[in-house]
């Protein structure tokens, strides 16, 4: 049975192992990753037990737009329906608001359109990536 929670203090070892399950490079720094989610403005996670299996996060200005920075679910639990339950919990959060943005990569496109989000084919993602020693 999966349970969700909202609260934004995560042990940093149920980071790593959520993130470096599906390989994404956040999860080689748990402790800081943990403290930066203290200060998202949404956090909703996905509990099997005691392991975390899903997690979403967003960013907002508290009245016109929110930013989903997070949305990723352990590979052995995705296609469970939590994803999408996460989403749902984020979209009900932010129903007042003016929009909800993401930048999906092309094989969760269709996951998200199935949610309602958009394609926005007049804009486009861009990233700057400060170098570190």
């Amino acid at each position: 049975m999966i349970n969700y929670s909202d609260k934004k203090r995560l042990p940093a070892e149920q980071l790593e192992r959520l993130f470096l399950s599906i390989g994404w490079e956040s999860g080689r720094e748990p402790e800081t990753l943990s403290k930066a989610l203290e200060n998202y403005g949404t956090v909703y996670t996905a509990w099997e037990g005691s392991e975390l299996v899903g997690l979403i996060a967003a960013m907002d200005d508290g009245y016109l737009t929110a930013y989903v920075h997070y949305l990723l679910v352990r590979a052995d639990h995705q296609n469970d329906g939590i994803g999408g339950e996460l989403l749902e919990r984020l979209k009900v959060r932010y129903a007042a608001f003016h929009k909800v943005v993401l930048v999906g990569e092309h094989p969760a496109m269709r996951f998200y359109e199935r949610h309602g989000f958009t394609e926005v084919t007049e804009a486009s993602p861009m990233y700057f990536f400060p170098q570190r020693d």
